[in-house]
């Protein structure tokens, strides 16, 4: 007889972890939800360490402890627990939690959650939990309900169920449905892989034992899937099920047991055939046991809890179960920043959890791998769900980025990196890359094939929709001459750009200041808020053109708050024209002093007198804020000039004396406007003189 032992057989990770934390539990004031797993020797074993096992919460008193077993429970459990003291220790299945999470979505987005699993089975009903009641659980593929038609369907699986039954039932719904059906294919990978193993031994042998607990979900599928394809299956739900005479006829058998099958229960079933004298095993039964029993003991990827036995320099010294022999644990496997043999010394006889890494050609073991994995089975879960995932690239080859997430390889086909294309792959090297897995592959050479490029995609559709939406409410929000307020984003030679309701418009630097602005931050201040008044809008082109200065009193409008007429201004001079001369007051405000007011001798043009960019003095003669004029005079603030007597014969300058009295006679005269130095009001020099000569 040839007898043929599954490879995947016994705990899965997620049990044992969860029978691990029970055994290992301080059982004072501490409680199980539910049997940990369905197998009444696990059971048996658990009620013999202490702890008790209830089926409700009410059951649990407050501010004690409970263990949530792997198959999960409802959300509102938690808030439940944390309201009444009580602490939680989670050994809900990583696989679980995650169809936890995406029911939980999909249902707060108004989806209908179709669980394929069987009603009564606990993670069914824990799920239900984390779907706001708005679910409908499926086991029959023939069975789908009719109101499912017009609904957006969203579908996951109990992660035990059936995968060839789950492909049937998504199959029917979506015949069925004519609106949206999203597929999330919860199954555990651990489970297809032993239905798969299952179903591959049941083609090849003569029969078939099934090695598990009679309520265990797992278990009856792997049965199921033997019935299909052998004659004669047996179950067991342990060793001393079975009578093993019945085997004598077989020239081969196979072995498959559920995950929550310890390896001792299949152990044990191998050692009834082995003394079964009427058994004659043709392969040695003592080499199938032996395997068992390792790997009973230091199953690769198996978590066990250990003993620390020393504490060294080098490392730690550990006892693991049933075992009197020390194993050396490295140092550099242990989960800490740095290695301090005195934080240890403490901890001897104390438990540590370690994860079997290697088998051959030593055992090695890993207290870092276990947090390493636990990271990675959760982040595989996600990644194949579609979510976001970050690596390092570590290098390239002609088709593109390589990396590493943990076991896995993780390649990035050259196309998938970017939207358009990458000449040179090696500036990604040492760079963060943003990915989603395209395609996982779990079996042989574990890698993710992954793209950038489509979530850059989406984040560019994104963004352009969102922009667009914003400018079409922006453009249904604004109308000319509206006063919005905005924060000046930026400023540049010709103006400033303001963010008005999230939509950079334009500030005209011609619009920033009446008095003119050779530089936006003369007025405005970068970062900081103001009011602008719309001045324009265009559409088509997204452009708007606001305005600060329109909010602004001009200069004129102040201008009788700061001056009045007899008011003496100190300008500058800033423009000549042949009727006067133009003062700065201030910015925006121009004076004229007409060329009578410059001074008291009559001149031809103020250009004799005045230059532009002069200092001067002038007091207020008028201010007409209406027109915006002001009028100035420099002759008001100058003293007149002494009067000349008229001359006498003994005067030598007699003459000019003369002249120069007529010629202030002319200045002071608006009407007159010809002068000549041979005339004066029709008299000549000559005969100035000559009556001078006579009145003496």
């Amino acid at each position: 007889m040839k007898i043929y032992v599954a490879e995947n057989s016994g705990f899965c990770k997620g049990v044992e972890y969860a029978v691990n934390t029970a055994l290992s539990l301080d059982p004072d004031n501490a409680y199980i939800l539910g049997e940990i797993i369905h197998n009444a020797e696990v059971i048996k074993a658990i009620g013999e360490h202490g702890l008790k096992v209830v089926e409700n919460l009410n059951e649990i008193p407050d501010n004690s402890t409970v263990v949530f077993r792997s198959h999960g429970v409802p959300r509102s459990f938690y808030g439940e627990c944390e309201n009444r003291g009580i602490k939680v220790i989670d050994c809900t299945c990583g696989f679980v939690k995650h169809t936890q999470r995406i029911v939980a979505e999909q249902s707060a987005k108004g989806n209908t959650i179709v669980i394929a699993g069987e009603p009564t089975h606990p993670e069914v009903i824990g799920l239900l939990g984390w779907c706001n009641g708005n679910a409908i659980v499926v086991n029959d593929e023939n069975k789908i309900p009719v109101e499912l038609a017009d609904k957006n369907i969203c579908i996951v699986s109990q992660t035990t169920f059936s995968a060839i039954k789950f492909e049937k039932i998504i199959k029917n719904i979506k015949k069925l449905c004519e609106k949206t059906v999203a597929v999330f294919k919860t199954i555990c990978y651990t489970t297809i892989e032993r239905q798969k193993e299952t179903e591959k031994l049941a083609k090849t042998c003569e029969a078939m034992l099934v090695v598990g607990g009679s309520n265990s979900s797992n278990t009856n599928k792997l049965f199921e899937i033997a019935l299909k394809h052998c004659g004669n299956v047996f179950r067991l739900s342990n060793a001393d099920d079975m009578d093993y005479s019945k085997l004598v006829k077989f020239k081969s058998v196979g072995i498959v047991s559920g995950a929550s099958t310890p390896n001792a229960q299949t152990r044990e079933v191998l050692l009834k055939m082995a003394e079964n004298t009427e058994v004659k095993a043709t392969n040695s039964m003592a080499d199938v046991v032996a395997k068992i029993d390792s790997e009973s003991k230091f199953k690769k990827g198996q978590i066990v809890s250990a003993t620390i036995s020393q504490a060294t320099e080098e490392g730690l010294q550990i006892l693991l179960p049933f075992s009197k022999k020390e194993v050396a644990l490295s140092k550099d496997e242990l989960d800490c920043e740095h290695y301090d043999v005195s934080d240890y010394m403490d901890k001897i006889g104390e438990s540590i959890d370690l994860l079997v890494v290697e088998l051959k050609p030593s055992l090695k073991l890993s207290q870092k791998m276990i947090r390493t994995l636990q990271e990675e089975e959760a982040l595989s879960a996600d990644i194949e769900a579609g979510k976001e995932f970050s690596v390092v690239c570590t290098g390239t080859n002609k088709g593109g980025l390589v990396s590493q997430l943990g076991t896995y390889s993780v390649f990035v086909p050259a196309k998938e990196i970017r939207m358009g294309f990458v000449k040179d792959l090696t500036k990604y090297e040492g760079k963060t890359l943003r990915l989603r897995a395209l395609e996982i592959k779990k079996t042989g050479r574990k890698e993710i094939i992954a793209s950038q490029r489509v979530i850059l995609q989406e984040e560019y559709e994104a963004r352009e929709a969102a922009k667009s939406a914003k400018e079409e409410e922006f453009f249904a929000s604004v109308a000319v001459g509206d006063i919005v307020e905005g924060k000046v984003e930026r400023a540049t030679a010709f103006g400033a750009f303001v963010s008005v309701k999230g939509f950079d418009c334009l500030a005209h630097i011609s619009d920033l200041s009446w008095t003119g602005a050779e530089n936006v931050k003369d007025v405005l201040e970068i970062g900081k808020t103001y009011q602008f008044k719309v001045l324009k809008i265009d559409q088509v082109n997204k452009k708007v053109s606001i305005g600060y200065k329109q909010l602004q009193p001009q200069p004129w409008d102040l201008i009788e708050s700061k001056y009045a007429v007899d008011d003496v201004i100190h300008g500058k001079v800033v423009r000549i024209v042949p009727f006067g001369a133009f003062v700065e007051v201030e910015k925006g405000i121009d004076g004229l002093v007409h060329v009578s007011q410059i001074c008291h001798e009559r001149i031809e043009t103020p250009a004799t007198v005045l230059n532009v960019g002069d200092e001067v003095d002038a007091k207020i003669v008028n201010i007409d804020v209406e027109a915006k004029k002001m009028n100035l005079s420099i002759k008001a603030l100058l003293p007149e000039p002494e009067r000349v007597p008229r001359a006498t014969k003994n005067s030598e300058n007699g003459e000019e004396h003369r002249k120069s009295r007529f010629t202030r006679r002319a200045n002071n005269d608006d009407e007159l406007s010809n002068w000549n130095e041979g005339s004066i009001s029709g008299t000549s020099i000559a005969d100035l003189l000559a009556n001078a000569k006579n009145n003496k």
